[in-house]
């Protein structure tokens, strides 16, 4: 790593002290030691919830799951949004006949609709996928949609002056141009998976338990060490998604799409 991509990740380092730095100021200083468990300092978060191998094994175990809970209905949002939005670039009555419930879906509270999903399926593997789907879904729908009409109207005059036909366009102007957006929707909705799998072990408590049913576990014990690792392992298993298909979208866009340089980058 050279050392002007070294300074530009330092102020990001230099946050992560701080926020580390008021950790430690609140649970050393601020927080009785009788009331120090509320808030444990950094160091005995990672002896007790990451060092400790009983308890890494199963906060790997849950997180595992969770994993395949989240990639798995993230792939199937992504294979269905980025289709319908095709088909709504190309069919605008089917737009107008859908969009309104996708809509409708979208604002629709999840935490309203993951105990019906319960109630209805059962709270099995499956259904704790269709929540990451439902959740992950809207912005790479909107996303694709928007980018494929991104496309310069002076290009499309140009494909229309070569009499290449709708599909002809769709594949070589409009899916390239809409690339950028795509990927841009890929890293919302990747967060948003995560969350969708966290929320509904919430509410799915049988079978094998993911990061979220561990987190409840963990609060209603007051295992506190145990809560931020966990905490800390959902957080970090976020970032490191959202950071994947930012790099994934550097590689195949990177070259030709100012949306693919990092914040920053030019300085």
């Amino acid at each position: 790593m050279n050392p002007r991509s070294l300074l530009r990740r330092l102020p990001a380092v230099l946050v992560a002290g701080a926020a580390v730095g008021v950790w430690y100021l609140i649970s050393m200083v601020v927080l009785a030691e009788d009331r120090r468990f509320l808030f444990p300092p950094p160091h005995d978060v990672v002896r007790v919830g990451f060092l400790d191998g009983d308890n890494r094994a199963e906060l790997l175990d849950a997180l595992l799951l969770s994993a395949q809970v989240a990639s798995l209905g993230l792939l199937i949002s992504a294979a269905g949004a980025i289709a319908m939005a095709i088909l709504m670039s190309q069919a605008r009555w089917l737009e107008r006949s859908l969009f309104p419930y996708f809509v409708v879906l979208q604002v629709t509270p999840i935490l309203a609709l993951v105990p019906l999903f319960g109630f209805w399926w059962g709270y099995g593997f499956s259904t704790r996928v269709l929540v990451c789907v439902i959740i992950a879904f809207f912005p790479i729908l909107t996303s694709t949609l928007f980018g494929i009409r991104s496309a310069d109207s002076a290009y499309h005059d140009l494909f229309r002056l070569q009499n290449a036909g709708r599909l002809t366009r769709l594949w070589k102007l409009q899916l390239p141009a809409a690339l950028p957006h795509i990927f841009t929707g890929l890293r919302i909705a990747a967060g948003m998976s995560v969350v969708g799998a966290i929320v509904g072990d919430f509410f799915f408590r049988q079978g094998q338990p993911g990061i979220g049913v561990l987190i409840d576990l963990y609060q209603s014990r007051l295992q506190s060490e145990q809560l931020l690792a966990a905490v800390l392992v959902s957080s970090l298993f976020g970032v490191l998604v959202f950071w994947f298909f930012g790099r994934l979208a550097r590689i195949v866009v990177g070259g030709w799409h100012e949306s693919a340089d990092e914040p920053g980058a030019e300085n």
